[in-house]
């Protein structure tokens, strides 16, 4: 399912600040651990070469999911693991300083228990969320989860574009605003969609605007058109193609900075004739037109939840592992890896990253 079914396996950069959660001193030392070079290296001795794309994005040369899925099957099976399908585990009691895992065949006994179980995004995937609750049961704190990497839906209020312009991509910078003051701003490409927004853009927002609902923070989610640009940037360069082009249509003219389509639903929803020349458009209309640009209100009313979101923000807290061996501080013999932690990352493979460095230096503690 991942990377559109190429399987974006990492990022050719990859830091602690591409990711959200618990404290990024954590996540640095983890992914010091196990690196991207050492990712690389890895799934080359099984056999997967790797290319980059753009934003550093690094698939498979086959651009096959199934291959990367088939090699780490295959390496499991050769260093002698056995892997036990329809066995689901639906609890974990300590006992006798190890484990017993009660499970769809039957009871099981380990004298270590590694949690690899995931969040809760794509519940059909298995990672439905009950791997927090064999957590909490074995003492651990789960931080509230939301749905991270996910589209969003938007109001039907009457400045809404999505309707008119499903399908359409482009550039855009969003910013979250928390109690009038911005919270964080983000810059790439969005997509309009016939429920709302989506694209790398509004997937990396839209962790950030939940967690402020989550909190009950007063929330807003603005859209500037013109990323990069300020409300002064836009005043001049009106003004410059009013000097050289005063007969020059609006939309025409706007149509330079932003896909057509976009430029007229804009200008159609400032009850501006389309068709207006430059010359004969009054400042108060410019300065309108310029703020919208920059500032462009979104009354988001919720996520696609679940199902379509691509990981999970929230989870067991960094705190209570040991950050050199993934071992739990509060239950000896456990480990926990991977998006069961309070850990997310943007888009763009870094969520693998954190999955194959917090997994190794896992594996490396248990093999000593």
């Amino acid at each position: 399912m991942s990377g559109g079914s190429r399987c974006n396996i990492t990022n050719a950069s990859v830091s602690e600040a591409d990711f959200w959660g618990g404290r990024r001193t954590v996540i640095r030392r983890v992914l010091r651990h196990f690196s991207v070079a050492d990712t690389i290296a890895f799934f080359r001795e099984l056999g997967v070469r790797l290319h980059v794309e753009d934003d550093g994005k690094l698939f498979p040369d086959s651009n096959r999911a199934r291959e990367v899925l088939d090699a780490l099957v295959n390496a499991a099976h050769s260093a002698g693991v056995t892997i036990v399908t329809g066995a689901r585990v639906s609890r974990v009691a300590t006992r006798d300083g190890g484990f017993t895992l009660s499970t769809d065949l039957g009871m099981l006994d380990a004298r270590r228990a590694v949690l690899a179980t995931g969040g809760r995004s794509l519940p059909k995937s298995g990672s439905d969320g009950s791997g927090f609750g064999i957590a909490q049961r074995l003492g651990h704190t789960i931080v509230p989860t939301t749905p991270g990497l996910v589209p969003l839906l938007l109001g039907p209020g009457g400045d809404a574009l999505n309707r008119e312009l499903s399908g359409v991509a482009h550039d855009a910078e969003l910013t979250l605003w928390i109690d009038d003051a911005v919270d964080i701003r983000l810059t790439g490409s969005l997509l309009w969609t016939h429920f709302g927004i989506s694209g790398p853009v509004t997937l990396d927002m839209s962790r950030h605007w939940l967690r402020a609902v989550l909190d009950q923070r007063q929330a807003a989610l603005t859209l500037s058109f013109c990323p990069g640009r300020s409300f002064e940037d836009l005043e001049r360069w009106w003004a410059s193609r009013v000097h050289d082009r005063p007969q020059s249509s609006i939309a025409t003219t706007l149509s330079t900075l932003l896909p057509a389509s976009v430029a007229t639903a804009v200008v159609r929803r400032l009850q501006q004739r389309a068709d207006t020349p430059l010359a004969h458009l009054e400042r108060t209309d410019r300065r309108r037109l310029s703020h919208a640009l920059v500032k462009w209100p979104l009354h988001v009313t919720g996520d696609r939840g679940y199902n379509y979101a691509e990981v999970t923000a929230g989870g067991i807290s960094l705190d209570e592992i040991d950050p050199s061996t993934m071992q739990s501080r509060v239950c000896e013999g456990l480990s926990l890896v991977g998006e069961v932690l309070d850990v997310d990352g943007r888009i763009g493979g870094f969520n693998f990253q954190w999955a194959w460095s917090s997994a190794h230096v896992a594996a490396s503690a248990l093999g000593t």
